[in-house]
């Protein structure tokens, strides 16, 4: 049940406890405790929305893997957020040291924004950006397949 809860509101976090008892046919007091409880365990960490972004204008998405002087990472990271349009910086393994996903307005921008501002920042040795072409994304799969053991 927890799993089906968990689907459900992965899937539209504003859904009613009501109509979501009806869709997986459980008592509403009961999936309300059940909601609850998964906060509490922090299996729900927050409730949120998804904003469209190339409808605010945001029309490019980027990703820049950049290899660094690891002795300035704090300084590089906090530079990096200083920047416009930069959301997320990933520390990773394999061939780059960080990943750092960045939305612009256009590709013009989106240069500059990797050349003039990212590039400059001091510790930072090389990057390597990929521009996002066309996205798909599947829904997290808490519940399990039919075809699964």
């Amino acid at each position: 049940m927890d799993l089906q809860i968990l689907s459900e509101l992965s899937n539209d976090a504003s859904i009613s406890v009501p109509r979501l008892s009806k869709k997986i046919n459980v008592n509403s007091s009961v999936v309300y405790s059940r909601i609850k409880r998964l906060v509490k365990r922090k299996l729900i960490e927050r409730f949120t929305i998804v904003v469209n972004d190339e409808e605010l204008g945001y029309a490019v998405k980027a990703v820049a893997g950049i290899n660094m002087d690891t002795k300035q990472r704090d300084h590089i990271i906090g530079e990096l957020f200083k920047i416009d349009g930069v959301r997320e910086v990933a520390e990773v393994t394999g061939r780059f040291d960080i990943l750092v996903t960045i939305y612009s307005k256009s590709l013009d921008q989106m240069h500059k924004m990797v050349s003039e501002k990212i590039g400059r920042i001091e510790g930072i040795q090389s990057s390597e950006s990929f521009i996002e072409m066309k996205s798909r994304m599947k829904a997290m799969p808490y519940m399990p397949s039919k075809d699964s053991d």
